[in-house]
């Protein structure tokens, strides 16, 4: 089965994804959108007059990111703190949403951390911060989301997921050595299989879910890297081009309905067994386990069991 495309591709922005789409009316989430592809996504969604709310771990740093995002004219701009690796904090943020949700973009994440790090409740951090808070709020979301009649999420994964599956057996590294990439695919490939656990929850409440890979940006998110993207810079992105995506599946009429997918370059990755050598087809591609149904439930129920 064909793949969906559009007329977009690798070097579309978020602003020409966003010409002609009026917001006006709908509320939006931008986890982490302080800096790099996130503010470039809640700067987009605002241009198009969406009520956006940027979150973060650092009140000054949300500040400033409102600041930059009000400059779309825009005077909807929310700010809120936001930990995804503290269960009290997305709960108070929860509890003090209120009315319809109509897009929530899973955008925060961190990469590579070179030490093990673990939350209070025992989780590895990258795999806290990248999937499983945003699990945690999007489930308690759900209804916000479901009033919106036609929400859509999307959650933002990496072609580093080739580097790992889901690790079920030991997820948060307490038997295994930890690796610093190989925790960063892991996460990114559980951000994959939460939009195929989503699609087939929620379906029936009127909500979409896709996941994506923006490509290779050069953004904070790779300070414990020293910068490197890994790619060649044929391959690399703006921020703006690197938004291109989150911004298509949160707002294009093209891919109303379409739910469970994964995308890359503003069309749906091909599916694949074995990764790719060349570096090209890696991006453009997403590994089967990433979009199997069956590690999609799994993984769903032991999240719910993580944070009951």
């Amino acid at each position: 089965m064909a793949g969906i495309v559009t007329p977009f591709g690798r070097h579309s922005t978020a602003a020409e994804i966003i010409a002609g789409i009026d917001l006006s009316g709908r509320r939006a989430i931008v986890t982490g959108g302080v800096s790099g592809i996130g503010l470039e996504t809640a700067r987009a969604l605002a241009s198009a007059g969406a009520q956006v709310t940027v979150t973060a771990r650092d009140d000054a740093a949300a500040q400033a990111a409102a600041g930059a995002v009000s400059s779309t004219g825009n005077a909807g701009i929310r700010v809120a703190r936001l930990e995804l690796t503290d269960v009290s904090s997305i709960r108070s943020f929860v509890d003090g949403w209120e009315g319809p949700l109509h897009i929530l973009v899973n955008n925060a994440g961190v990469m590579a951390l070179p030490e093990l790090h673990r939350t209070t409740q025992g989780w590895e951090e990258q795999f806290a911060v990248n999937h499983l808070g945003h699990h945690l709020l999007a489930v308690g979301l759900r209804d916000a989301l479901a009033r919106a009649e036609g929400a859509r999420i999307v959650s933002v994964s990496s072609s580093a997921h080739h580097l790992s599956p889901v690790v079920f057996d030991d997820i948060h590294y307490v038997s295994r050595p930890y690796h610093p990439q190989l925790a960063y695919g892991q996460s990114k490939t559980a951000v994959a299989l939460f939009a195929v656990g989503a699609a087939s929850r929620w379906a029936d409440r009127g909500i979409t879910a896709n996941a994506l890979n923006p490509g290779a940006i050069a953004t904070g998110l790779q300070q414990y890297i020293g910068g490197d993207l890994g790619v060649s810079v044929e391959l690399q992105k703006s921020p703006q081009q690197g938004a291109a995506t989150s911004v298509l599946l949160a707002t294009s009429p093209l891919l109303e309905n379409v739910t469970g997918r994964y995308f890359y370059d503003c069309a749906e990755a091909r599916p694949v067994t074995v990764s790719p050598t060349d570096e090209a087809e890696l991006a453009s591609s997403v590994a089967a386990y990433a979009i199997d149904p069956e590690n999609a439930d799994r993984l769903w129920r032991m999240c719910d069991e993580m944070t009951c």
